[in-house]
């Protein structure tokens, strides 16, 4: 939901439906988190979670950004725009962390890794709760004993970045055998999310397994959310979404488009010089409303998405969600009698 959809308005909406709405830190800088910060206080008085991104490694291959960048050349020409600098950044990491033990957030989550267990025990301190997105069993059991109080479990359905802190590691598990993966490995509190669009979908993870359900896709369509014009207009397609570090560097999951289509093969692993190198093609791409030529972030799931008010749809979820999981106990309360162990 960053760089756009997430705003205090969906977040507060969410909230005050009985959800944990969570404002995206990611790309912007710390005053601007600040503002949305007292922006969604003055909202709700509910809590609420910020999402930061865990800085990694700068990229090794120049030579392979280089190439990339002559390889755009023409989409800049085309947009009559300069390419960004393939730069590393941080993304303000320390200066976010500090907000967020300041502001006394009440739930911080991490996406692209798991910080270090000092960062996590400087804001328990403070009071925040830190969740840890992961993507794999041994992600979770790292995140655990680097003192996660909860993991965030990111099936291969979701939409936009894999949350992993490796950029090359594949993407495969879906996200009800990656709950059970994971669950088998750690007690921690689990919220699963990928691919959830309805409350069956939120009923099938409780009934996993998880103590709650997270929906990043689903909201884009509220008209509290943040999404452009041209990426709310391409949910209304019926293209595949797929798996692309063309725009980022770093794979993510989105509505097919030209643009993935003509670069994905191009395109080198390395985050964020990718998405600096990109930034400036995408925002004019999203000016002119041409949807072949940003990224159009969406999880599998995405054709269901519906244009509902943010808190309609967070009491429709659970009103589904209730119903069926009482449908699913009552199916098995009335198991046929006589029929073998694994029928």
């Amino acid at each position: 939901m960053g760089g756009g959809p997430s705003t205090p308005a969906l977040a507060a909406a969410v909230c005050d439906a009985g959800g944990l709405g969570f404002l995206a830190a990611g790309y912007k800088p710390p005053d601007a988190v600040r503002a949305d910060i007292a922006e969604l206080r003055r909202l709700t008085s509910r809590p609420f979670g910020l999402n930061l991104f865990v800085p990694g490694p700068a990229s090794d291959d120049l030579a392979a950004l280089e190439r990339y960048a002559g390889a755009l050349a023409g989409e800049a020409a085309r947009l009559g725009v300069e390419l960004g600098e393939p730069r590393h950044d941080d993304d303000g990491w320390e200066d976010k962390l500090a907000l967020a033990r300041e502001e006394e957030v009440p739930v911080v989550s991490f996406t692209f890794g798991c910080p270090d267990a000092s960062a996590l025990a400087r804001l328990q301190s403070a009071g925040c709760a830190a969740w840890v997105t992961v993507t794999t069993p041994a992600e979770a059991v790292a995140a655990a004993d680097g003192g996660a109080d909860a993991l965030v479990v990111q099936g291969a359905e979701a939409g936009s970045h894999r949350g992993s802190g490796d950029l090359a590691a594949p993407w495969d598990d879906g996200l009800l055998a990656l709950l059970q993966l994971v669950r088998a490995v750690t007690d921690r509190p689990l919220v699963a999310t990928g691919g959830i669009a309805t409350g069956r979908g939120v009923a099938a993870v409780l009934a996993a397994g998880a103590a709650a359900a997270q929906l990043g896709t689903a909201f884009m369509l509220c008209p509290e959310a943040g999404t452009s014009e041209a990426h709310r207009e391409a949910f209304s397609r019926t293209a595949p979404t797929a798996l692309t570090r063309a725009f980022t560097g770093r794979y993510a999951r989105g509505i097919e488009n030209r643009f993935m289509r003509e670069h994905e093969h191009e395109a080198p692993l390395g985050y964020p010089e990718v998405h600096n190198l990109t930034a400036p093609l995408r925002a004019a791409a999203r000016e002119r409303g041409d949807a072949d030529g940003f990224h159009l972030w969406a999880g599998q799931a995405y054709p269901l998405a519906e244009a509902l008010p943010a808190g309609e749809l967070v009491r429709r979820l659970a009103d589904e969600a209730r119903e069926a999981l009482r449908s699913a106990g009552g199916a098995l309360a009335h198991r046929p009698e006589g029929r073998g162990e694994d029928s």
